[in-house]
């Protein structure tokens, strides 16, 4: 059932045309409400429509099902979901997904893309690992092409810090990924923790970025390239901290960024956050 918010929400963007691309399409990387999803499905993803969100990405693509179902049972849209990354980072760890079957669900389940979502420590140490790794996604995403799916890479910001030979793991993932086969997801959080200026990062890709993950960073933070060290409180809603949110999304504008997902790793209240975050990229 459509609220009076979700009502009265969605119009108001009409008078800011201004990034409207991203305004009218505005996504929620689901991992923000990952304990309410645990607790209440349906009525977490009503929240989430209700709060006047376009469309989720999931946190995952096999056993994410009743998500997806959900979600679109709510009118919210589903293109884009994260994949275990051991399915292809990994594949022979135990536990690890087929990397086949997530992408026959995603087939299934119609969407447009698909994410690796990380890469845990023991797979990051040397820029031989990130070139293996890059080997691995080129040849994924050459299925997920077949398939009419974009793969893509989301990163941290472990892969901004010195390799052993002097270069980052970012370095080794711009000049290996084939950018026919495998775009990249720029999290504007991550790259700014990370000591990276995400406008300049987004331009530099022009053509190779395909979405945004949209979270704001505390001021006084600094550099912090290990995602274990990274206080919970860095993380803010979007306007509330030191990024220049107009000037992230004219570059994801003329670069040709396709969709963006707000995120919130961390959050006393979810639910708030979410809402905060969208009212206020809804008055940009």
């Amino acid at each position: 059932m459509t609220t009076l918010a979700t009502t009265l929400a969605r119009p108001l963007w009409a008078l800011s045309p201004k990034f409207a691309k991203y305004k009218d399409t505005m996504g929620l990387q689901l991992y923000t409400l990952r304990n309410q999803l645990k607790e209440d499905l349906p009525g977490t993803l009503q929240a989430v429509a209700d709060a006047g969100y376009y469309q989720v990405e999931l946190m995952r693509t096999l056993g994410g099902e009743a998500d997806l179902k959900t979600a679109r049972d709510v009118g919210l849209k589903v293109t884009s979901a994260m994949i275990d990354w051991r399915s292809l980072i990994a594949p022979d760890a135990k536990g690890a997904p087929s990397f086949d079957a997530i992408l026959e669900v995603a087939t299934k389940s119609h969407l447009s893309y698909l994410v690796i979502p990380y890469i845990a420590k023991g797979h990051r140490e040397t820029a031989d690992h990130f070139k293996a790794n890059a080997e691995r996604a080129n040849r994924a995403g050459e299925k997920c092409k077949a398939a009419g799916i974009q793969l893509c890479y989301h990163h941290h910001a472990f892969e901004f810090a010195p390799l052993p030979d002097g270069r980052t793991g970012w370095d080794v993932f711009v000049q290996e990924f084939d950018p026919n086969l495998v775009a990249f997801e720029i999290d504007v959080f991550w790259a700014t923790i990370g000591g990276n200026d995400p406008v300049k990062m987004i331009h530099s890709l022009k053509g190779r970025v395909a979405q945004l993950h949209l979270k704001d960073l505390k001021a006084g933070v600094g550099t912090i390239q290990d995602e274990s060290k990274v206080p919970k409180d860095a993380f803010q809603e979007v306007g509330d901290g030191i990024i220049d949110w107009n000037a992230v999304l004219q570059a994801a504008q003329e670069t040709g960024v396709a969709q963006c997902h707000v995120e919130q790793d961390q959050s006393p209240e979810p639910i708030a956050s979410i809402g905060q975050s969208i009212r206020y990229l809804k008055e940009l």
